[in-house]
């Protein structure tokens, strides 16, 4: 099932390097005068876990939103070292082999380097600038960072759709990227915020201000 606020699909770009800079010094000449307005809300994501949304806004064309997921948990991190701990002393009791407990805080140690790094996002942002296009940064708890530019002039639309996860239905945004040959046709779908998974509340006031860029690049376009 789809909702369409207004229309639906979209494609997954990937433009570092040069775009980015590129952007980012937009940014900056985008100011206004008086400084950035920012402002920051909590919200809740789908599993009930608070989120915070920072929204800053350098100027009628140029928006960025960061969405600053749950940090990881001390309670969940103690739970799984102790249960792979006690897994392998009871096998160190069996075999009394001091391998396993070497073994089982080696793949301890790694195993948390890897979720770090790899999985627990900390933090997702979006920022959107009418005139180049729209950059998708998420920040992992290790630090490391990744980011993904999607060109303007590939950008059909920004909508919010709705699909089943756990037994639940539940809304995402995502970037409708406009098919190279079909001129109505969208070639990829392009979801935003896939960590975090805020609810629609938090959604809907990120489409609202990337609608009111969208309608702001269009006018910019058609004008003579």
């Amino acid at each position: 099932m789809v909702t369409r606020l207004p229309e639906a699909g979209l494609e997954r770009a990937g433009r570092l390097g040069p775009a980015i800079a590129v952007e980012r010094r937009a940014v900056r000449c985008g100011r206004p005068s008086g400084g950035v307005m920012e402002d920051e809300r909590s919200f809740s994501d789908i599993c009930g876990g608070r989120l915070a949304l920072q929204r800053r806004y350098y100027s009628p064309s140029c928006r960025e939103f960061c969405l600053s997921c749950p940090r990881l948990s001390l309670r969940s991190l103690t739970a799984v070292t102790c249960t792979v701990w006690l897994a392998a002393y009871g096998l160190f009791t069996l075999c009394e082999n001091s391998m396993i407990l070497s073994a089982a805080i080696f793949i301890t140690l790694l195993g948390l380097l890897g979720y770090l790094h790899f999985v627990k996002i900390d933090q997702e942002t979006l920022l959107i600038i009418d005139s180049l296009g729209i950059q998708m940064t998420s920040s992992y708890a290790s630090g490391k960072e990744s980011t993904t530019f999607i060109e303007m002039d590939k950008v059909k639309d920004i909508v919010i759709n709705e699909a089943i996860y756990m037994q639940k239905v539940i809304y995402y945004l995502c970037i409708l990227l406009k098919d190279p040959v079909e001129p109505h046709g969208i070639s990829q779908v392009v979801p935003v915020f896939q960590s975090a998974k805020p609810r629609l509340d938090c959604l809907i006031e990120v489409y609202r201000s990337c609608q009111e860029i969208l309608a702001h690049q269009k006018a910019t376009s058609t004008s003579p």
